[in-house]
């Protein structure tokens, strides 16, 4: 059995693959609206020194985004094994989208009542 030599780590080839992974995820509507908004949340967070409304958005944000993305991820693969329609095929995206919505829900609570307490309750 021949062996493999593992590659070095090389962290700006890494670097590059990530970049890569989010030009690709920002294409997606879904993703690139979140982040629009959270951006926008986080500069007002930022500016009013409210370290703990801008620490909340952004763990939310990390998370429904990871969620979005892992999505896109298994229904490209899923689509890339099996073109044809396939019921187990449907209920793996149907699952991985149940995820995200529950991530989504979390995030939409979140970024409302941030919004409220940054927009509204301090002017």
């Amino acid at each position: 059995m021949p062996t493999t030599t593992p590659r070095p780590y090389e962290p700006l080839r890494k670097m590059r693959v990530i970049c890569h992974g989010l030009r690709l995820a920002m294409r997606d509507k879904a993703v690139a609206y979140k982040v629009v908004l959270a951006v926008g949340l986080l500069a007002i967070a930022f500016a009013q020194r409210a370290w703990l409304d801008f620490g909340l958005v952004l763990v939310t944000t990390a998370l429904v985004l990871s969620a979005e993305l892992l999505n896109t991820a298994i229904e490209e693969l899923c689509d890339y094994v099996q073109p044809e329609r396939a019921p187990q095929i449907g209920a793996t995206k149907d699952i991985a989208a149940a995820a995200v919505s529950i991530c989504m829900g979390a995030w939409v609570i979140v970024m409302l009542i941030e919004g409220w307490r940054l927009l509204l309750a301090r002017a």
